[in-house]
């Protein structure tokens, strides 16, 4: 008999609801995004995300029970993102979970935000023939507010091997696009531009931090400004050069530290997870590096790369299986930590 979890994420501006089977067969995955109301503020504003969280929640709920074709009484439990996140966006979700499984009787799960990413890895999609990731996992999680290097030697375990020490690649790709005038959400725009220009037009900088597995790119958003400014009188490169040479000193980074600690550590398995694993540039850096280095990659299908319910209901599987259940005072934590 399949075990079925129902996931609910609502940490940032996406409220979104699945049902997995067993910890890998998405029966439905429903998210409604808030989007298009933080473009004209060039970045999320937490205020108008917790509304529309509140607003759009029960639909979605219903949504995802009706897409499965399940009722509540299939279901075995409920896992819901407490951290880490926006404060208000978390209690959203959370008091939905809540309600949802004490209304039905259903246990109650919290499942780490980071970890839901890490998960989507694990899930299988109709006629997805690929295995699922080997262990010891070396992971890079990448997203708008994350960047973490993830030694995982069993499942449910993970050590920090080194986090950004101040943007995250999705922070400074939206930044970027502020300056460039694209608009919000700055990760797909600049993608797709890139994609037109030349990534050699401009030798931005690359934060590559010798000897140590963390992360920086507030020097590579400095390095932007200082450019724009330079160039204000003319000379400036085409904006699909700017965003082709910019998102090329985040991914060249990301690749070259992920898999300089793969050659130290030696992983079964070598596995990308987060929203900006969704980047076009970014998954053809770490494929060719991957095949070149002779290690197995892993990369979620991008409908799973960017925040859903699917991930935080594979998460709450592997929780579910060890008797991991939550009270009713489960709380959220806007900066929840992995460990």
């Amino acid at each position: 008999m399949r075990t079925l979890i129902l996931g609910i994420e609502s940490s940032c501006d996406e409220t979104a609801a699945s049902v997995v089977a067993d910890g890998r067969e998405m029966l439905s995955n429903v998210v409604s995004s808030s989007e298009t109301f933080h473009h004209e503020f060039g970045g999320i504003v937490p205020e108008i995300a917790s509304r529309k969280q509140l607003e759009f929640l029960p639909a979605v709920l219903a949504a995802a029970l009706t897409q499965a074709g399940v009722t509540p009484a299939d279901l075995a439990a409920v896992a819901v993102t407490n951290g880490p996140g926006l404060i208000g966006s978390l209690v959203v979700g959370l008091v939905g979970a809540k309600s949802f499984a004490y209304v039905h009787g259903l246990p109650l799960i919290g499942v780490n935000h980071l970890e839901g990413h890490l998960y989507a890895n694990w899930i299988r999609l109709p006629d997805d023939t690929r295995p699922e990731p080997a262990l010891p996992a070396l992971v890079l999680v990448v997203s708008g507010g994350h960047a973490h290097l993830v030694w995982m030697p069993a499942v449910g375990e993970y050590h920090i091997l080194g986090r950004t020490r101040d943007d995250a690649p999705g922070e400074a790709l939206d930044k970027a696009a502020r300056l460039l005038g694209l608009g919000y959400p700055g990760g797909p725009v600049i993608d797709a531009l890139a994609k037109q220009g030349n990534a050699k037009a401009i030798d931005f900088p690359r934060a590559l931090l010798p000897g140590s597995d963390d992360f920086s790119f507030s020097g590579l958003k400095t390095s932007l400004g200082h450019y724009m400014r330079k160039t204000e009188a003319g000379g400036r490169a085409t904006v699909p050069d700017i965003a082709a040479s910019y998102q090329e000193a985040i991914a060249t980074v990301l690749v070259e530290k992920l898999f300089r600690a793969a050659a130290r550590l030696e992983p079964a398995q070598v596995v990308l997870a987060g929203g900006v694993a969704a980047n076009s540039r970014l998954r053809a850096l770490a494929e060719a590096r991957a095949k070149k280095d002779g290690l197995p990659l892993s990369l979620p299908p991008r409908l799973l790369c960017t925040d859903n319910g699917a991930m935080i209901a594979a998460a709450g599987y592997l929780h579910y299986g060890r008797n991991d259940f939550a009270t009713l005072a489960l709380d959220a934590n806007a900066s929840l930590p992995l460990v």
